[in-house]
């Protein structure tokens, strides 16, 4: 389970941020979303990182966001660490499909 949905309450409860943003495109982040929204009056933008543009987000994280948006394909290749990185520990290699 992703620890977003507690933190995203946690820290909405003790008005840690004034909105938030999240990247996902799972549906069951729909409901804390919409908790923060409603409860708390939090504006909260869902960010769906699916780059298909036959595929749209869940109808209920649309319902709960205060407004949704898509990243484009090249946007998120820009975002992405390089194809291999280095550290202490060994080499990671990224998937080649992405």
């Amino acid at each position: 389970m992703s620890t977003l949905p507690p933190i995203l309450l946690i820290d909405g409860f003790e008005r840690d941020y004034e909105q938030a943003l999240v990247v996902s495109n799972d549906s069951d982040l729909a409901l804390p979303i919409a908790m923060v929204r409603q409860r708390l009056g939090i504006p909260v933008g869902v960010v769906n990182p699916n780059t298909d543009p036959r595929e749209v987000a869940p109808a209920e994280l649309t319902a709960a966001a205060t407004f949704t948006r898509r990243i484009r394909k090249a946007t998120l290749g820009v975002c992405q660490f390089p194809p291999t990185l280095t550290d202490a520990v060994g080499t990671i290699h990224k998937p080649p499909a992405w």
